[in-house]
């Protein structure tokens, strides 16, 4: 699969980003977006796309998984009839992402994942929480947006039903969640089993019902979701937080990583490549992390020495942890309000660094209650046509402990502008590219990118303060760690105990931050490893382009040409970026 993929990515000339004018592969290009979103409605949702919005599919059903693999396999097949010699360089690009989203997708349905349908970190109990608060994607504008989410929500049943079955599958095949990520799963479960119907996330939306609907639609809606919340939000959940606590919990492993699960080292070496789309070694990555962990660690001994610390750099990261200096916040709106000053502050300096901006708005919100304690800051993408904005969501579940050296400013160069805001809805926003490359994500790429942006902050006129950039060096040298611990855990045999004991030897970050991350890395496996690799691609592209192109070369016509044809491997991005060097 990997050696079909590079050897096609060859000779790219540099292209312009114009549409296709291939009648037969716009038309594959078309069907595949098509018929995928049948198959991912909460996509075509999170898109703008409403005609699947009381859609639901049991993606952990065995029948689903047969059908979707066939799905792939058709388009495989269809694509293979084209003469690669006979495309566009634009539609070799095209071509070659579709190849690469078609065998990637195939070959992940050879592992049994849907034997761990979810778990504390992702899962469609979660994000139909979301998306059912009314504050999400889902929208609840007219009567049938309301009846759209109660049939949607009628088959969440059904699926949790599947998912059930699916976990004792799992406990069969010895294929299950180490418990300390069961732990977390159960409280999270037993939020959504309790409380009065109007105190529940899932009313939320009865609270916002439109001034355009009539009194008698008003009743019939809050009748509804009250009646449903009591006879099937509340049971269903409740179902589940009883299984987790007295089934599952018992039988749930003690390791941390994949490695002890039947082809774990496999099934890790291939998630290593999906979300790197690299083929380095699971070794190389690991000795990567810890190279740049030495390096960065450098960096902040510099800011040691600064701010005339008189520990050594360990005793002064555990002291910035609890510095009452360095949590000056004492409400959640203050947390807010300070993120919205760095926006401001930066402003004034993205237009030297950016020709190429999105139109799409842009809002910071808090995270919901019910996820906000083991969530991590993250951007939740608009919508194309504007009516939605991206939305960068912090969890701030005590303010009077947020602590300006957890790279308040970085964070938002990262999650916000110019990071994932900027480029997912350049992309969105492009109409001379396929929709599954508008609509589409490779964590290489799209995480590569926005941890590069934390690079950007002096030149954005950031980290003048030396705790916020010691802020930066922490986020920075966190992703290196994640290197490490990822590895360490999913093919080394590193228990969750040693992994979060390096990360709180290297960073200054709080042993339930921490927590919480090593567990993410549990749940997640390779995820962790993109961005880092992504980010240090781009750097070294970039470096290679100013040697090469001397004053030829410009960094905001580089950031342009990295964002303006969407979201791609990394492979493919450099093909094509070597291409574009070559031009100017």
């Amino acid at each position: 699969m990997k050696k079909l993929l590079l050897s096609a990515l060859v000779g790219l000339a540099m292209f312009s980003c114009k549409p296709s004018e291939n009648k037969e592969l716009n038309k594959l290009f078309e069907d595949y977006y098509e018929e995928r979103l049948s198959y991912f409605p909460l996509e075509a949702t999170s898109q703008g796309d409403y005609r699947f919005n009381d859609q639901l599919p049991i993606d952990i059903s065995e029948e689903y998984r047969r059908n979707l693999l066939n799905f792939y396999q058709t388009y495989n097949d269809r694509l293979d009839k084209f003469d690669q010699n006979e495309l566009t360089e634009d539609e070799k690009i095209y071509y070659n992402a579709l190849k690469f989203n078609l065998t990637t997708e195939a070959e992940a349905l050879n592992y049994p994942t849907h034997l761990q349908p979810f778990n504390q970190f992702i899962g469609l109990p979660l994000t139909i929480a979301q998306y059912g608060s009314g504050e999400s994607a889902q929208p609840f504008k007219t009567a049938q947006d309301y009846d759209n989410w109660l049939k949607r929500f009628d088959k969440f049943v059904v699926w949790a039903d599947t998912a059930i079955a699916n976990f004792d599958k799992g406990i069969k095949a010895e294929n299950v969640l180490p418990a300390a990520l069961v732990k977390k799963m159960i409280p999270q479960m037993r939020e959504l089993a309790t409380g009065e119907p109007t105190a529940h996330l899932f009313y939320g939306p009865v609270k916002k019902i439109p001034a355009g609907l009539d009194a008698v639609q008003k009743a019939a809606i809050t009748a509804k979701y009250t009646t449903a919340i009591e006879t099937k939000v509340k049971p269903t959940y409740k179902k589940l937080a009883d299984y987790l606590q007295n089934t599952y919990l018992p039988k749930a492993r003690g390791s941390s990583g994949i490695l002890s699960i039947k082809n774990g080292i496999n099934h890790y070496k291939f998630l290593t490549y999906y979300w790197t789309t690299s083929l380095k070694s699971t070794d190389e990555i690991m000795q990567i992390g810890l190279s740049e962990v030495n390096r960065i660690r450098k960096e902040m001994e510099k800011i040691r020495v600064q701010v005339g610390f008189k520990g050594d750099l360990n005793a002064f990261l555990a002291s910035v942890r609890n510095d009452p200096k360095l949590m000056p916040y004492k409400t959640p709106e203050e947390v807010l309000a300070a993120f919205k000053n760095i926006q401001t502050k930066m402003e004034p300096n993205l237009k030297k660094m950016f020709n190429l901006t999105p139109k799409t708005k842009f809002e910071i919100r808090r995270t919901e209650a019910f996820r906000e304690a083991s969530a991590s800051a993250e951007y939740i993408q608009g919508t194309a046509d504007g009516s939605r904005p991206g939305i960068f969501y912090v969890p701030i579940p005590d303010a009077t402990k947020f602590n300006v050296t957890s790279g308040m400013e970085s964070l938002f160069l990262h999650e916000a502008i110019p990071g994932h805001h900027y480029q997912v809805s350049l992309q969105q926003e492009n109409l001379n590219i396929p929709k599954f490359l508008r609509f589409g994500w490779y964590g290489a790429y799209g995480e590569g990118w926005a941890l590069y942006c934390e690079s950007l902050g002096k030149d954005l006129g950031l980290y003048t303060d030396p705790y916020q950039y010691l802020g930066a060096l922490g986020d920075e040298i966190h992703r290196a760690i994640r290197l490490v611990v990822d590895t360490g855990m999913h093919t080394k045999g590193w228990t969750r105990e040693q992994a979060l004991q390096y990360m709180l030897e290297n960073e200054a970050i709080s042993v339930e931050g921490a927590t919480a991350e090593i567990e993410r890395y549990m749940a997640y496996p390779g995820q962790a490893l993109s961005y880092k690799i992504g980010a240090m691609k781009i750097r070294e592209l970039r470096g290679k382009y100013m040697t090469e192109m001397g004053d030829k070369f410009s960094l905001a016509a580089f950031h342009d040409e990295v964002l303006k044809h969407g979201c791609l491997p990394l492979s493919i991005l450099e093909e094509k970026l070597d291409a574009w060097a070559k031009i100017k």
